[in-house]
């Protein structure tokens, strides 16, 4: 399908002229970081805004920081740096392992996390590991500041809590303060640029706690507090994961689609969610 949709083109030198030209604009603008999913929009004829703001040349919004507990990732850290970034990696697992899940590498080294939660759709892969590290997303406008919990953000398939004036600035997770560990466990049917039929993810506390989080298998990712509150303690034996599992079909509510039935998503993501818990915990740090 050619693209041949006309829309106005603006690049801000800085994070004020950005929000300005927000404000200005309001609904009818919209901010370009990476472009990937602009371009599956224009490809399959979804109506885009009349005037796009790019922002890549925003220096300040490119960092990925660790302060004291807190992990600091910018809205145009791309998944490549994250793949690249030994603090993702040590204090982040599970953000990395889905970092390197995401489609190809040509994709990764354009397309940004915070691109990848403002589209919202279920089956999004950054969304497990921000949920169960309780990141929070924070959103700026020419009136302020405001900072949305990730279990707060998607509001239903294809939307979130953001509004038409704001942009999504950085995300934050302040990391636990006793060991842990994370994992993070996608179904696809190959290996790169396949969106996930289901994913898992989990953050494993030295305290006994697990936090577990499902996509794909529902309107919006989302924690799964039932079964976290049953494995408070708990050690993973074989009983207990049985029991675990037989809880996930209560839990979540996925659809039969082309790429994979609701009975199978529902099978795989009992045995996902098994894997991501015994791996969390043995990294347990």
């Amino acid at each position: 399908m050619p693209i041949s949709q006309n829309f106005s083109y603006t690049k801000a030198t800085s994070l004020n002229e950005a929000l300005a030209l927000l404000h200005t604009h309001d609904k009818e603008a919209a901010v370009l970081a990476g472009g990937t999913d602009l371009a599956n929009m224009l490809k399959q004829g979804f109506p885009v805004p009349e005037m796009m703001i790019d922002i890549k040349g925003v220096e300040e919004l490119k960092q990925i920081t660790l302060e004291g507990n807190t992990l600091q990732i910018g809205c145009l850290v791309t998944f490549s740096d994250i793949l690249s970034s030994e603090v993702i990696k040590k204090h982040c697992h599970a953000l990395w392992e889905a970092a390197n899940l995401v489609a190809s590498a040509g994709v990764r080294n354009r397309a940004t996390m915070a691109g990848n939660i403002c589209t919202a759709v279920a089956c999004m892969d950054s969304a497990g590991p921000l949920l169960v590290h309780d990141a929070v997303i924070h959103v700026n406008s020419m009136s302020g500041t405001r900072q949305i919990p990730a279990n707060k953000w998607f509001v239903d398939n294809r939307k979130t809590a953001i509004k038409s004036n704001e942009m999504l600035t950085y995300i934050t997770m302040e990391l636990p303060q006793q060991p842990y560990g994370s994992a993070y466990q996608k179904l696809m049917r190959y290996s790169g640029e396949d969106l996930a039929q289901a994913n898992v993810g989990v953050l494993a506390l030295q305290d006994g706690s697990f936090k577990i989080a499902f996509g794909a298998v529902g309107p919006t990712p989302k924690r799964c507090r039932k079964i976290e509150h049953f494995l408070k303690g708990k050690e993973l034996t074989e009983e207990v994961l049985s029991q675990a599992k037989e809880m996930v079909p209560s839990v979540i509510s996925p659809i039969t689609d082309i790429r994979a039935t609701k009975e199978y998503r529902t099978h795989m993501t009992m045995h996902m969610m098994e894997e991501a818990l015994k791996l969390a915990r043995e990294r347990i740090k």
